[in-house]
């Protein structure tokens, strides 16, 4: 199974990447757990984001408030239902133009081939200095 968990956020990741946004909402549950460690107060897409209608919401406010200057996911681990992945990314913040980078970490936790909760941990102040006027 963790391999075939594996496969399956690789495949998450690729649907990202191409913009497709309605492939990664059809793969969680309804009720997913969703978590970018950090406070909305800081930087708009941390926080809780509750139910599958919050994820659309989630991918909603990356694509106002960051423009893609590099997202990689570089290794992928699995144990039981869980997958983690460790990865870099760069975003230009529409609102200021600066720039925020920062490792970071995802833990998916997959249930009859859906996640039902995400873990993001990354630099958050990063972000919230690139975001501050």
């Amino acid at each position: 199974m963790s391999n075939a968990n594996i496969t399956f956020i690789q495949r998450m990741y690729a649907a990202f990447s191409k913009g497709d946004i309605a492939t990664i909402i059809a793969n969680v549950t309804p009720d997913v757990d969703w978590r970018v460690n950090g406070s909305r107060q800081d930087f708009p897409t941390m926080g809780d984001w509750k139910g599958a209608a919050e994820v659309q919401k989630f991918f909603d406010a990356i694509s106002h408030h960051q423009e893609p200057r590099e997202f990689t996911p570089k290794e992928f681990f699995a144990a039981d239902d869980h997958v983690f992945v460790i990865g870099h990314y760069d975003w230009k913040i529409r609102t200021t133009g600066r720039t925020a980078a920062s490792d970071w970490v995802h833990i998916f936790t997959i249930r009859d081939g859906k996640v039902v909760k995400f873990r993001e941990f990354n630099d958050t102040a990063k972000f919230a200095e690139a975001y501050r006027d």
